[in-house]
């Protein structure tokens, strides 16, 4: 939401989303803090324009994780897929008049199997690790789901 004083500052309609999984394809799912039957995968959008898609990537699973994407034992992947969706009707008071649509970029991120996960209880209330398939039955949104089904693909 913007801020009371000073120039707007809305959300910006292009974020990420990262499936984070282990090695044996276990995803993990986090819990919304404003919407506690919403499970997914680390979403967020860019901070401003400039910011690339992996910074904004990298960004929001350290906020919303803890977990440094970057890490030597973590392995970030662009898998070059956008989704384009419209905006959920409770949040579009976040972005500018007329904005309903959002660009989505995807991303996968290899974490070791009990890699420790602190969530940021601002935005996430509870988290879990699912099986792929169990993950993406899982998931409130259906680009999510179909997002984590592609996991195998890119694994090969």
């Amino acid at each position: 939401m913007p801020p009371s004083s000073g120039a707007p500052r809305w959300k910006i309609p292009e974020s990420v989303l990262v499936v984070i999984h282990t090695p044996a394809l276990e995803v993990l799912l986090i819990q919304r803090a404003d919407a506690v039957d919403f499970w997914q995968s680390v979403t967020g959008s860019k901070d401003h324009e400039d910011e690339s898609w992996q910074q904004t990537a990298v960004r929001e699973v350290l906020e919303e994780t803890g977990i440094d994407a970057l890490g030597p034992a973590c392995r970030l992947s662009d898998w070059g897929l956008e989704n384009v969706y419209e905006i959920y009707p409770r949040w579009r008071h976040r972005y500018a008049p007329g904005v309903t649509r959002n660009t989505e970029h995807l991303f996968g991120l290899r974490v070791p199997q009990g890699t420790p996960v602190r969530l940021n209880p601002s935005e996430h209330t509870a988290l879990r690790w699912l099986p792929y398939q169990a993950a993406a039955d899982a998931c409130f949104s259906p680009s999510n789901a179909e997002a984590i089904m592609l996991l195998p693909r890119f694994l090969r």
